[in-house]
């Protein structure tokens, strides 16, 4: 029986690398010899479903809880040399609705949809999962470093909120740089309490010194100048 049972696996495997090889189409035939040739190893698009085109077929991907799913290399089976892309690239439809992966990094935090693996890195679980589109929320950024759900060129933006006060009549302000910034992206000075009117002050700035925190707002030909008051600032910056 244990016999019959091996050739029976063997043929199967036997004829599933047939079928991968000559790359057939999804529930239809081919003929001739341009699908083994194409770039495409699997094409499953379908005109017609039983006789009636208004039926469709489409494909479900595999579905994965990111937040408990560990990327496993087979205890060390798998690696380097066959698996040299190291996940890299891999689509799985997410049904987490929060949290973060448990391997690798996560862009944001995780929510319902399709998510792809990014992973540059020289070890399996060294990437990042990323949503094919963000999902559709709010930011809430806080006095610690938040992670936003924007990026710029393939970088991820953060963000951080603080508070400065002024002196009557200044146009300086001293913004703390946050740790391992690079460069900054954008910031937006307001004001939500204290005296005068709570409106935003500035959106620009004409100077910033990123080792002091020393910043002018406003343009080079008009700087903003702050009445005496403690003011809130979001930062949004680049590591």
């Amino acid at each position: 029986m244990k016999k019959l049972q091996y050739i029976l696996m063997t043929l199967a495997i036997s004829s599933l690398g047939s079928i991968v090889n000559a790359q057939l189409k999804g529930n239809q035939g081919y003929s001739g010899s341009a699908i083994p040739s194409s770039s495409a190893f699997l094409d499953a698009s379908v005109t017609n479903v039983v006789n009636n085109a208004n039926y469709g077929k489409g494909m479900i991907y595999p579905r994965a809880d990111l937040s408990v799913m560990v990327l496993s290399n087979q205890g060390g089976l798998y690696n380097t040399s066959n698996n040299p892309n190291r996940f890299d690239g891999m689509i799985v439809y997410n049904t987490a609705a929060s949290g973060t992966a448990a391997s690798g990094s996560t862009q944001g935090t995780l929510s319902k949809g399709f998510w792809y693996y990014d992973n540059t890195s020289a070890t399996p679980t060294g990437g990042t999962w990323r949503p094919f589109t963000p999902a559709p929320s709010k930011e809430n950024i806080l006095t610690t470093e938040t992670v936003t759900n924007r990026m710029v060129n393939n970088a991820q933006i953060y963000g951080i909120k603080g508070t400065f006060t002024t002196t009557a009549g200044s146009t300086a302000v001293n913004i703390a740089p946050p740790a391992g910034m690079t460069s900054m992206y954008g910031i937006t000075i307001y004001k939500t309490t204290g005296t005068g009117n709570k409106v935003v002050y500035a959106r620009d700035l004409y100077s910033y010194d990123a080792t002091t925190g020393a910043a002018v707002t406003g343009s080079p030909s008009m700087s903003v100048v702050y009445p005496v008051d403690t003011y809130d600032y979001v930062l949004e910056y680049l590591k």
